[in-house]
């Protein structure tokens, strides 16, 4: 087994089937839009299918419902999350062994070195004879230093790495991230906006997030909502996210003090970032709908907490205003609890996140404050 360079090894054109081993939900999909177009050009000539996990809860969105209408793949193996089901595995090695793909292209956030080899022996397995872009080093499977001391490189450019065999360049620029939105989900937008009065005047937010540590807390969102609501009189607020967002996003909505639409769960995501390019900026926690608005040029103002490394997870793009703070334990990867009581995202204040606010409904609206 090892990684390689379909020049040598392949004949492209001749190439008839690829499997793409990616798992993850939208912003995972959204990061991984320049690697998949990669592989597309890479192989133009091939059916390339992706091996991925069922939706798991209503925040979990499939990674149809993100590339559907782009055409960077044509179909779909799924099976449950975190499962270790031995019927459920070996159900679905008989399935891709029958489906008989050549290449596996491994698309993978870092599992570490133990499910690496595990993965890799499952593929082999599968009768899959090349494996491309599997991160045997560490290396690879770990984001790289920047020319900034304080920055890593995204995950996205880290999967570009491990790709690397597939092109003598590293692909970059917007196309690489354009979602390629439709007439229709633009209309569907519009229609969404069209009984509201601030439809082209609107700050677009989501609340929203599967992790506890990244959560920046409702009264701190609450708070900064008001305040700003106060400088910006007749600004709109358009909340969106998943259908479970609803109620609290609906309540932050109260602390608003001109119009408000609450889209959460009403939208696919495709119909969401139509909405949110239409936005002067979009603000968030580090999450999927951060990556969507990235991804549709909407700037963003992102609040996130250190569990990953600065750069990480930052979204595409030059235009946005990160809050981070890089406590003594940043990188600690917790999702659920802290010992240390959220001191990184915690320790972002409304005041600053406030001044970004109003720099940037100013820069990108050219209308006037009132403080």
């Amino acid at each position: 087994m090892r990684i390689i360079s379909y020049q040598n090894s392949l004949k492209a054109n001749s190439v008839k089937k690829v499997l793409i081993y990616r798992l993850g939900c939208i912003g995972d999909t959204v990061v991984a839009l320049p690697a998949l177009r990669l592989v597309a050009r890479a192989f133009p000539y091939a059916q390339r299918k992706v091996l991925t996990v069922f939706p798991n809860g209503a925040k979990v969105a499939p990674m149809d419902s993100i590339i559907g209408p782009i055409n960077l793949v044509h179909g779909y193996y799924c099976y449950p999350m975190s499962t270790r089901d031995p019927r459920t595995l070996l159900d679905l090695l008989r399935t891709i062994r029958q489906w008989k793909p050549e290449v596996l292209v491994y698309c993978n956030a870092s599992r570490g070195r133990l499910k690496t080899v595990r993965d890799a022996l499952f593929f082999k397995a599968c009768g899959i004879r090349h494996l491309i872009g599997v991160p045997w080093t560490m290396d690879l499977q770990e984001c790289r230093r920047t020319d900034n001391p304080e920055l890593w490189e995204s995950e996205a450019r880290r999967l570009l790495r491990g790709l690397a065999t597939l092109n003598n360049g590293l692909p970059a620029g917007s196309l690489n991230w354009d979602l390629k939105l439709t007439t229709e989900e633009r209309a569907t937008a519009e229609k969404a906006l069209s009984c509201w009065p601030e439809s082209c005047r609107f700050v677009c937010a989501s609340i929203g997030t599967k992790a506890c540590t990244k959560d920046w807390g409702f009264e701190r969102w609450a708070a900064l909502f008001r305040l700003f609501s106060l400088d910006a009189p007749g600004a709109g607020l358009v909340l969106v996210g998943s259908s479970d967002e609803h109620e609290p996003s609906d309540r932050l909505s109260r602390e608003w003090q001109g119009p408000t639409l609450n889209l959460c769960g009403q939208l696919t995501p495709r119909e969401t970032a139509a909405v949110m390019e239409r936005a002067v900026f979009f603000a968030g926690h580090d999450s999927g709908p951060m990556h969507l608005a990235a991804a549709a040029g909407t700037p963003c103002i992102a609040i996130f907490s250190a569990q990953n490394l600065p750069g990480e997870w930052y979204p595409f793009g030059d235009c946005h205003r990160i809050f981070y703070q890089k406590t003594h334990c940043f990188g600690c990867r917790l999702t659920n609890t802290c010992p240390h009581d959220k001191i990184c995202i915690k320790s972002i204040s409304i005041d600053n996140v406030l001044e970004s606010f109003r720099e940037f409904w100013i820069k990108y609206n050219n209308l006037q404050i009132v403080i």
